[in-house]
């Protein structure tokens, strides 16, 4: 995982977020963080979401996006 100031050659790829899985839609290196921002390298991309379709740069942070997915869904 990179933070979101480290240079990265390459460009950012879309995805199709899948379960245990992803279809790369548009080629690239890395995507974003729905939440940090931080780029994240293909290749060390572990958590995103299916229903919101986000990829996430750490657990926490997938957490934080489930909670607030969860208490916008309550209001």
């Amino acid at each position: 995982m990179l933070d979101q100031l480290t240079p990265m050659g390459g460009s950012l790829a879309e995805l199709r977020y899948l379960d245990n899985d992803f279809q790369v839609v548009r080629p690239g290196s890395h995507v974003k963080c729905a939440i940090t921002a931080a780029l994240i390298e293909l290749e060390e991309l572990k958590y995103w979401s299916v229903a919101r379709q986000e990829a996430y740069a750490t657990i926490e942070a997938s957490l934080k996006a489930e909670l607030a997915s969860r208490h916008h869904r309550q209001r």
